[in-house]
């Protein structure tokens, strides 16, 4: 299996600036083939025309990374905020012509959970019946303009304690289905997956021909290699499937097991991660070349 195998932006450094632009090449140095980075914000003060410029020149793609919240939130029961996240959105395919992107992946609906400071709620089912129509006609109204302009959104599940809209593939599915555009696949994330699926490899088998984005995730978020995730199992499921997309890592649990530490917030490393992310790299590979020649 030929896919492309990349590292988000955060296992550097966050926000992403033009001073992080170094982190570009380094990326290539450790053998990455792409990077995947959080959707620049105005104020981030990055430049999308040299990051596509190095990117370019390194041999080194782009998928990026979606950034919403409750202000930008396609189904929230307040108006402003849905139009809020119909905006962010078309932003984000505007954002992906810019810097040479062509998938844009994350929770795309914008209703955080833990990160926003909100607590589940015990909706009831005429409120969750529209909050799942509000869901499926917002990404109905942005997915013909990123297939208009070349581009795919990638709609990810995430866990029960990080929203309450999409938590499970076969949602994500649902959600997908119901959209009905090339503009729209679904996106995985063994992290979540480990917390709400019964089987990772039957879900990715489910997901099929939908899949446009998969990130290969620790259940701790650790290197891989250093948890518990199958990677023979879920690379041949990616196999049998026939996914020939991009796989991104996200191995940024640091090394810090303190008590009270707020493990869940994103953190600065604090060693050089070099070595451990050269042989993620190449335990992942590993994992997908025996997948096929063992299938």
């Amino acid at each position: 299996m030929k896919n492309p195998v990349g590292i988000i932006s955060m296992q550097y450094t966050r926000p992403f600036t033009n001073a992080a632009l170094s982190y570009l090449k380094k990326t290539r140095e450790l053998g990455f083939d792409f990077i995947e980075l959080l959707v620049p914000e105005p104020e981030d003060d990055l430049d999308p025309a040299e990051v596509r410029r190095i990117c370019e020149g390194e041999g080194l793609g782009i998928v990026l990374a979606a950034r919403v919240n409750l202000q930008r939130s396609i189904a929230s029961e307040d108006p402003a905020n849905r139009q809020g996240g119909i905006d962010y959105l078309k932003f984000c395919v505007e954002a992906a012509d810019r810097v040479g992107a062509k998938i844009i992946g994350g929770p795309l609906y914008g209703e955080p959970l833990v990160f926003a400071g909100r607590p589940p709620y015990p909706w009831t089912a005429d409120q969750i019946a529209a909050r799942a129509q509000r869901t499926i006609e917002g990404l109905a109204e942005v997915a013909p303009l990123a297939a208009a302009a070349g581009r795919v959104f990638g709609l990810e599940p995430l866990n029960r304690f990080e929203t309450d809209i999409v938590n499970t593939t076969s949602q994500a599915i649902e959600v997908v289905d119901a959209v009905d555009n090339p503009g729209l696949g679904v996106m995985l994330d063994t992290f979540h997956m480990n917390m709400e699926e019964r089987s990772i490899p039957d879900a990715i088998r489910a997901a099929g021909n939908r899949l446009v984005h998969f990130q290969a995730n620790e259940n701790h978020r650790g290197f891989p290699g250093t948890g518990n995730m199958d990677w023979t199992a879920i690379s041949r499921a990616l196999h049998q499937v026939g996914y020939a997309g991009p796989i991104s890592l996200e191995p940024f649990r640091r090394e810090d097991d303190r008590i009270a530490l707020p493990i869940a917030h994103w953190r600065a490393p604090h060693e050089n991660e070099d070595d451990k992310l050269r042989a993620g790299l190449t335990l992942i590979r590993s994992a997908l070349t025996f997948a096929e020649v063992n299938h």
